[in-house]
């Protein structure tokens, strides 16, 4: 039975793709801020009687916590077979709106918690050829306006997982990356509500203008990106290696 380190698992894609691996009978070490929100998702995967869950409630943004999460889960499950990459949040927002603590701290959870992790994980993966899954975001490939952090942070998120696809040539890990698009998360619900308020229309005009505008299929179910996950961590998904994988609707259009 493998065991998985998920971050940013208390809510949306993170939640979800840690559902999704503990319905395959993996052992999962879900972490996040919300030690009440992770309790309950822990208690979710046991009741299935497939897989285990164990909660480590901490701050990522701290240089000492990805550490502690790895020990935690060799302490639980005796070491980690894959790191899921995921916890980060940046401010949107008009560029000469956000200031530098905004940049900072988009910086300090999404890119150095995910370098943090992975050094502290890397000699488990290593030991036992395992997997590194980076959840980046489409931005990091098609920046706009509102996204000058998240673009930023994501295109270094996704220059961080081709480097270490260079690494885990060597060391035996297979390293990639998923770019989510709009995603039914909080964060999406906030924006389409926001839209709805400002062309004065309801939600289902709302997220049609979204479509449209945004020149997407549909918007992503945090389901959607977790069976990606599952797919890139299967035996025929070890032939993805060092790939940048847009999940966005159609949202990416360079080549």
């Amino acid at each position: 039975m493998k065991t998985a380190i998920v971050t940013g698992a208390s809510r949306g894609i993170g939640r979800a793709i840690a559902l999704r691996l503990g319905a395959q009978g993996m052992k999962v070490v879900v972490c996040a801020r919300d030690r009440e929100l992770l309790e309950a998702l822990a208690e979710e995967i046991g009741a299935r009687e497939i897989g285990e869950a164990e909660v480590v409630a901490l701050d990522l943004r701290l240089p000492e916590s990805p550490v502690l999460v790895v020990e935690a889960a060799v302490k639980a499950f005796g070491g980690v077979d894959i790191l899921v990459n995921n916890a980060g949040a940046t401010k949107r927002g008009d560029f000469e709106a956000l200031t530098d603590a905004d940049w900072m701290d988009g910086y300090a959870l999404k890119l150095f918690g995910a370098v943090r992790m992975t050094r502290a994980a890397w000699p488990y993966l290593k030991a036992w050829a395992g997997s590194l899954v980076n959840i980046a975001g489409s931005g990091g490939r098609t920046p706009g306006a509102e996204f000058t952090i998240g673009g930023s942070v994501n295109a270094a998120l996704l220059s961080f997982t081709k480097a270490m696809a260079d690494v885990g040539l060597r060391d035996g890990v297979q390293v990639n990356a998923i770019n989510p698009g709009p995603v039914r998360t909080a964060r999406l619900k906030t924006r389409l509500a926001k839209l709805a308020a400002e062309r004065e229309v309801d939600a289902a005009a709302a997220l049609e203008i979204f479509l449209q505008e945004e020149k997407i299929v549909r918007v992503g179910e945090p389901e959607d990106i977790a069976a990606m996950v599952a797919f890139v961590l299967s035996e025929p998904g070890r032939l993805l290696h060092g790939s940048l994988i847009d999940m966005d609707g159609g949202l990416t259009k360079t080549m």
